[in-house]
């Protein structure tokens, strides 16, 4: 101790309790003290044992990266992602956000040359110094509004959404929290001219990297007629009737204009409704060529931005690619983006998943009930029961949500917005996936799930 009494930096020979506090004091404040607390405390009781890798963290964060270190690892988990308090994200992503960069987005961290097992090298551990990644703008962000400098107070950067959308700033939430809203602008190498040869604009499929191992999906025994039903809405009515896509088109758009729909072609512009507000008839004449969406393979769906304005997407898929958790954020994708927003092996592995979590929290909530919690392992009181009860109340709607994207036009929403939730936007589309829909009916059929029932 007479260390630190001397120099007030902690060694790994001092209790946990004193290193927490003494790294607390170096987060940037991009996240909840609880959070960041339950983040340093996991990571510092994971290094104990391991004394001078603890060691070498300190001195990184300490000293702000003034003095070399070296890796600092934990044990790389099956889907290479940490939870914390309830979240879940990149460990190295989780770290470098907490210590350097508050609005750090997943796919801008770059290793240093000499770091042995940075997130990238798919080793069995995985190296969290932050000071063992550099920030490199990726093409998936717009930051050209933002300063990096970790000092930079988090403002409410809600503009006219009107202006046209190419310039656009990251908005922080005003309790600075990391970005919600994700940015999406377009690549460099798409450009306008190129619409017609959607290969040419296809990212590299590195981004699809994280679904390679997903099991196979099962072959269907009859494609389904139509691809996907699109729902037009304004606020929370929907208007018109639901727009079946045949699956002879695997290319729809979706515009603002007044020609008839049909076939591969949905037009919002001839829709009526007597409720309309002057506010959805302004944000109405900005949807313009609107949105093409594109069924690829046996059903995942990519999305290109025709409109000279961005839309915000409601997507599990580009959450998870973000590293968030599913519903956590709100995707904007800038004029002639073109993005994919919906793997279908990774959405059923998705729903496989939940299905049997939700079954057997079902069988142990019932054991629970009936007081006869098996094994030596099992836990009384009340977390446990808490616990089950929230992994039993996953319904079949609940899955259902993994089949669906939603999309706003023109406007956004959530945390950055005015607006709390996409049913309090002008006009926005619900695009129920039929492939994905197909599989769920399958999964269900192997694995019931009860519709949930309330603890007595």
């Amino acid at each position: 101790m007479d260390n630190m009494s001397i120099t007030n930096t902690p060694t790994s020979n001092d209790a946990c309790l004193s290193i927490v506090h003494s790294l607390m004091c170096h987060r940037q404040g991009g996240e909840s003290e609880t959070f960041a607390k339950r983040a340093i405390e996991s990571l510092v009781k994971k290094l104990k044992e391991k004394k001078d890798e603890l060691d070498s963290l300190i001195t990184a964060i300490t000293t702000n990266g003034a003095h070399p270190s070296k890796c600092v690892t934990i044990q790389r988990t099956l889907d290479g992602r940490l939870q914390v308090a309830g979240r879940k994200g990149f460990p190295h992503v989780i770290y470098a956000r907490l210590w350097r960069w508050p609005d750090l987005h997943k796919n801008e961290l770059k290793h240093v040359k000499y770091c042995q097992y940075a997130f990238d090298l798919k080793c069995d551990s995985v190296c969290v110094n932050p000071y063992h990644y550099e920030r490199v703008v990726s093409p998936g962000i717009d930051l050209s509004g933002l300063t990096l400098q970790s000092n930079a107070p988090p403002s409410m950067l809600v503009k006219d959404e009107y202006v046209h959308d190419f310039e656009g700033q990251p908005s922080l939430s005003t309790e600075g929290h990391s970005i919600q809203t994700i940015q999406h602008p377009p690549s460099n190498r798409a450009s306008a001219e190129t619409y017609s040869t959607p290969a040419l604009l296809a990212p590299s499929e590195s981004n699809a990297t994280s679904t390679t191992n997903f099991p196979n999906i099962p072959v269907a025994s009859t494609t389904p007629e139509y691809w996907c039903s699109i729902a037009y809405f304004e606020m929370d009515v929907q208007v018109g009737e639901t727009f079946k896509v045949p699956s002879s088109c695997p290319i729809v758009t979706v515009d603002g204009y007044v020609d008839p729909s049909g076939g591969d072609r949905f037009c919002l512009g001839q829709l009526s409704n007597v409720h309309r507000t002057e506010a959805i008839e302004r944000a109405r004449l900005h949807i313009g060529k609107g949105v093409q969406l594109e069924c690829k393979g046996e059903g995942d769906v990519w999305v290109r931005c025709l409109s000279d304005h961005a839309v915000f997407v409601q997507s599990y898929y580009l959450d998870r690619e973000a590293g968030r958790a599913p519903g956590d954020a709100v995707h904007k994708i800038y004029p002639s983006a073109y993005i994919k927003v919906f793997d279908l092996r990774q959405c059923h592995r998705q729903m496989q998943q939940q299905a049997a979590t939700a079954q057997a929290a079902a069988a142990a909530q019932a054991a629970a009930v009936a007081g006869n919690i098996p094994g030596p392992g099992s836990v009384g009181g009340i977390a446990p029961a808490i616990s089950l009860s929230a992994a039993a109340g996953i319904g079949v709607d609940d899955l259902r949500r993994l089949c669906i994207l939603r999309m706003s036009f023109v406007k956004g929403w959530g945390p950055d917005y005015p607006r709390q939730s996409i049913k309090e936007t002008p006009c926005w589309i619900e695009i129920h996936l039929h492939r994905a829909l197909q599989l769920l009916d399958e999964v269900l059929h192997t694995m019931p799930i009860a519709d949930p029932q309330p603890l007595d």
